[in-house]
């Protein structure tokens, strides 16, 4: 503790305070006389009644405004770690998120007759001091401890969802006891939410108590039991075929990681404290108030006299269920016989060809069919009728690609800031997007036509500029193509285009190196050397 020595002690026990140095007690048991009953004091922001050892609650209500600022501040200061008086306030929380749905203004005067449920509830409220809630599980007269159980219930309902923890010990004298350890009680979220939602919620809450008593409880549990009166959850919880929605499968998964199947009974709704928990209590309904404390009846006697287990009784879950996710088999067609056509061909110019044939052909047969007066020619293609048919082919591109775009420039109005094209200043002309950008004074005279980068089409034009350029590379393809067309993401769509290229991958695969032949046997193994001295050689004066 940092080197510091521990002082203001208290203690409900006479004989430890009496061992305690007079200078290290709490200054209310300094000059405590035998006779004198301990005082009661605050432990971790609670009422301690040192005498009785006993939690108890202690209300001041001050003077505040109708409004939601005054009735917040109300609710808030009730200080509940443990959730033992949660089912009270939870009336008061609901108050304050009906006058958030009016959405009032915090000091605006509330409704008359919110006025009169408020006020009734602050009546009501100063018989929570009555309430009072042993501090130790176990009580004086208990033995040794035979058998400690941990119950945990949880419920929803349309005004909210709770969940509630009992520690029901046994002794050697097979006496029963069973005390509220933690409670937990939240209102419905403003959106709708349907019963089984909230009765999940409400299992899910119960799992998250389960970890918290599971890390602080310091008495050793020998089984753990969850209870819930929705049979709609437990046939969830045991579900392993059928796959449900999102929220459903998220709060099954955090259950299933907490808790096993075997653990999860069903109890009836009369029995279950929980229900008390999500639809609120009043201060002074003393009864349900001894239940919620004390917990359902059925735990103080013998375990073949508790709710009988519906496992195997529990029905399936029906395909009819709203919360199943529904599997639906998709199969991509492609309807619009123009997207057809287009991706029929991998060639830029045959498409341009075959779309001015069709465009011919379509003229041919109002002259001949509908009488239409129309100029139908013969022959070669002809360099007008080329052009026509990129425009209605790039017309047809934006019309899928650009389709909010264009309705706003038909309208000589800019388009939204979060579109694609927004920043290159659209124009439309002759039903074509062109992008303006910075190049209203320069001497062109057609601003570039903006294509989207992931249609087949854009890519058809970049590929014909590339072999057209003789398989150059990406920067002399890019500044071809925008010349003309200004693509979107256009660096990237010409990497990829110019990476699938046939004859530049033959053109620039890495040179083929020729294999070296063996190494010589003179060249890797040892031999002895050519020159052999003999005893008497020139060399004999140096030894």
């Amino acid at each position: 503790m940092g080197g510091f020595r521990l002082t203001k002690w208290l203690s409900n026990s006479r004989d430890v305070l009496k061992a305690i140095p007079e200078s290290e007690l709490a200054p209310a048991v300094v000059n405590l006389s035998p006779g004198d009953v301990l005082p009661n004091d605050k432990a971790l922001g609670v009422i301690w009644d040192v005498n009785e050892d006993k939690i108890r609650f202690k209300v001041k209500l001050t003077d505040k405004p109708l409004t939601r600022r005054g009735i917040l501040s109300i609710v808030s200061s009730i200080f509940d770690p443990l959730g033992l008086v949660s089912p009270v306030t939870l009336r008061a929380k609901a108050i304050v998120q009906n006058l958030c749905r009016l959405k009032l203004g915090w000091d605006e005067q509330i409704p008359q007759h919110y006025c009169d449920e408020w006020k009734n509830w602050l009546t009501s409220l100063p018989c929570i001091e009555s309430l009072s809630v042993n501090r130790c599980f176990r009580p004086k007269e208990f033995q040794h401890i035979k058998n400690a159980q941990l119950h945990l219930f949880s419920d929803g309902s349309e005004l909210g969802y709770g969940a509630c923890a009992y520690l029901r010990l046994v002794d050697g004298n097979d006496k029963i006891t069973c005390s509220l350890i933690i409670g937990k009680a939240r209102l419905a979220p403003i959106k709708q939410m349907s019963i089984p939602r909230l009765e999940l919620s409400g299992a899910v809450t119960a799992c998250r108590l389960y970890q918290i008593l599971n890390d602080e409880l310091e008495i050793k549990v020998d089984n753990v039991t969850f209870w819930t009166d929705s049979t709609i959850v437990l046939g969830y919880i045991r579900n392993t075929s059928r796959r449900f929605k999102t929220f459903v499968a998220n709060r099954l998964s955090i259950i299933h990681n907490t808790t096993s199947l075997d653990q999860w009974r069903h109890v009836d709704s009369p029995s279950n404290p929980a229900d008390i928990a999500s639809r609120g209590i009043d201060a002074c309904d003393s009864k349900k108030l001894n239940i919620w404390l004390n917990g359902p009846n059925f735990l103080l006697e013998d375990s073949k006299y508790w709710p009988q287990d519906l496992r195997n009784e529990l029905q399936e879950v029906t395909e009819n269920d709203t919360e199943l996710k529904k599997e639906v088999a998709i199969h991509a067609m492609t309807n619009n016989t123009t997207d057809y056509l287009m991706n029929y061909f991998s060639d830029w110019t045959k498409l341009l060809r075959a779309t001015a044939w069709l465009i011919r052909f379509k003229f041919y047969c109002r002259q001949r069919y509908l009488n239409h007066q129309v100029q139908c020619r013969t022959g070669d293609l002809t360099l007008s009728e080329l052009k026509i048919a990129s425009n209605v082919i790039l017309v047809n591109v934006q019309s899928t690609y650009f389709k909010d775009e264009i309705i706003k420039l038909k309208k000589d109005t800019p388009v939204k800031k979060d579109s694609r094209i927004a920043s290159l200043n659209p124009v439309l002309d002759n039903e074509l997007i062109r992008a303006k950008g910075r190049l209203s004074t320069s001497n062109h005279d057609e601003y570039p036509i903006i294509l989207p980068d992931n249609h087949h089409v854009t890519s058809l034009i970049v590929r014909f500029y590339h072999e057209n350029q003789g398989h150059v590379g990406r920067q002399q393809v890019l500044a071809a193509t925008r010349m003309k067309y200004w693509i979107l993401k256009g660096p990237s769509l010409v990497k990829k285009v110019i990476g699938c290229c046939i004859p530049c991958k033959r053109q620039h695969r890495p040179l083929c190196v020729q294999q070296m032949a063996p190494l010589l046997d003179e060249q890797i193994i040892a031999d002895k050397p050519r020159l052999h001295l003999s005893e008497s050689t020139i060399l004999d004066p140096f030894w």
